[in-house]
């Protein structure tokens, strides 16, 4: 905690409606966890700006947040697409997007991405995935044909709080982040690292 603080008063500040969003979240949301929060939202906010996507494919939308800070990178006339399963959240996810800086350039779908990906036409320069754990490596395999040679495919919760070394893990999401991480390792069409940063982030380059 003391570490997570001093990162985040030595890295640019949280813009001031992604604050906001943040603290909405953590008093309205059960696992308010699964939001990504300072660091990673200006990590993400970084690497978009870095590869400067045109168009950007996100997989687990939640409150929001992971995509505003996609958004930032994406220049003039690009778009990113968002998949949320919960058809709850749509209602409030169109306000925050109508409003928020750099809200008009994502598109929502609501859904389950497996059926939506094939539906959501073109290539894709960066696609973020965060949704349910079990089926990443579906997710993997049904965004790679449709992701161009030399973009980017960005994994979050890979280190899925240290129990992908717990030998005592054996629930579904742990089994599912374990057979994602071998598939990638054992993928040489891709480039590929492992942040530690909070839950583990992979990303990975098409080669």
């Amino acid at each position: 905690m003391e570490l997570d603080e001093y990162i985040e008063s030595h890295i640019d500040r949280e813009p001031y409606h992604l604050h906001e969003l943040y603290r909405r979240t953590n008093l309205t949301r059960l696992y308010a966890r699964m939001c990504s929060g300072h660091t990673q939202g200006r990590l993400l906010a970084m690497l978009s700006k870095m590869i400067s996507p045109r168009r950007v494919l996100e997989l687990g939308t939640f409150t929001g947040y992971s995509a505003l800070c996609l958004a930032e990178g994406i220049p003039a006339g690009g778009e990113l697409h968002t998949v949320e399963i919960d058809d709850e959240s749509e209602d409030e996810l169109l306000e925050l997007f109508a409003s928020a800086p750099g809200g008009e350039k994502i598109t929502l779908h609501i859904g389950d991405a497996l059926q939506l990906i094939p539906e959501i036409a073109g290539e894709w320069d960066l696609v973020f995935i965060d949704a349910n754990k079990r089926h990443y490596c579906e997710y993997y395999e049904a965004v790679f044909p449709v992701v161009r040679p030399g973009a980017y495919i960005i994994a979050d919760n890979t280190l899925w709080d240290g129990k992908v070394v717990d030998p005592s893990a054996h629930d579904a999401q742990t089994e599912g982040i374990l057979a994602f991480n071998d598939m990638i390792a054992a993928d040489d069409r891709v480039e590929k690292v492992i942040l530690p940063i909070r839950d583990g982030m992979t990303i990975i380059r098409k080669k």
